[in-house]
C-alpha cells in the first residue's frame, strides 16, 4: 500500500469545525515549526480516529498535514521529527513513520524506522516498512525486517517493495524458517511462498511437497 499525500482527503471528511482547526494548526506550524510540539498530540482531540482509507486513519493524515507544513528540511527537519516519534504514543508514532516517505528527509529519518523494528508493537513495525525503509534500509536489514514480519504474522504483502528487493539470500533465510517451523510441527507461512519461488534452488524437496499440497488444498 503506498501512502499518497492525505492532505485532500482528510480535508474533504473532516466536519467545518474540525477543518477549520487542522488549517489553523497547519498554518501555525508553517509559521513556527516550534507548534507542532503542542499542537501533533492534539490532532486526535480534534479531528477523531476513524478510518481514512486503506492506509491512513484520519489522525494519521491529519498529523501528516502538520509534519509537511514543517517549513524545515534535512537535518533541521530530523531533528523536529524525532523527538514527535520518540516521546509520542504509538498512534502518533505511526503518523511520524506513515509520513516519512513525504518529508525531505533522505536517510536522516532511518533511526526511527530502526527503533519501530526492533520493537514488537506490529501496528509500528507494518508503518515503518513503507516506501521508506524501501527506499533506505540497507539490504541486510532489510531481510531482517522481512524475517521479524514472517515471526510477528505480519502478512508480507504489507511489505512495500518486497517484490523488487527480494532476493536469494532473503529466499534463503525463509527457507530455514520454514524448516524450523516443519520441524516443530507447526505450519508455514502461505505468504514466503512467492520469495521462494523466485529461488527455486533454495526449495528442498520437502519444502516442495509442502507447497504442493497446500496448493493443492487451495
Amino acid at each position: 500500500m503506498h501512502p499518497t499525500d492525505p492532505s485532500s482527503a482528510v480535508r474533504s471528511l473532516l466536519d467545518e469545525d474540525a477543518r477549520t482547526w487542522l488549517d489553523g494548526a497547519a498554518a501555525a506550524v508553517a509559521a513556527d515549526a516550534a507548534a507542532i510540539r503542542r499542537l501533533f498530540p492534539a490532532v486526535r482531540s480534534h479531528c477523531g480516529r476513524s478510518r481514512l482509507d486503506a492506509h491512513w486513519s484520519v489522525d494519521e493524515a491529519a498529523r501528516a498535514v502538520l509534519l509537511t507544513a514543517l517549513p524545515l528540511r534535512g537535518a533541521a527537519l530530523a531533528g523536529e521529527v524525532g523527538p514527535l516519534y520518540r516521546f509520542g504514543d504509538p498512534a502518533e508514532q505511526r503518523a511520524v513513520l506513515r509520513t516519512l516517505p513525504l518529508l525531505d528527509l533522505d536517510a536522516l529519518a532511518l533511526p526511527l524506522v530502526r527503533e519501530a523494528l526492533r520493537g514488537n508493537d506490529t501496528t509500528l513495525i507494518e508503518a515503518a516498512l513503507g516506501p521508506y525503509a524501501d527506499r533506505h534500509l540497507p539490504d541486510p536489514e532489510f531481510r531482517q525486517a522481512v524475517l521479524k514480519c514472517v515471526f510477528c504474522e505480519i502478512p508480507l504483502d504489507r511489505v512495500h517493495g518486497l517484490t523488487g528487493r527480494a532476493d536469494r539470500e532473503l529466499a534463503r533465510m525463509l527457507a530455514d524458517f520454514a524448516h524450523e517451523r516443519l520441524a516443530a510441527g507447526r505450519p508455514v507461512p502461505t505468504d514466503v511462498r512467492p520469495v521462494l519461488h523466485a529461488f527455486p534452488d533454495v526449495l528442498t524437496p520437502r519444502l516442495q511437497l509442502v507447497f504442493e499440497a497446500l496448493e493443492e488444498e487451495a
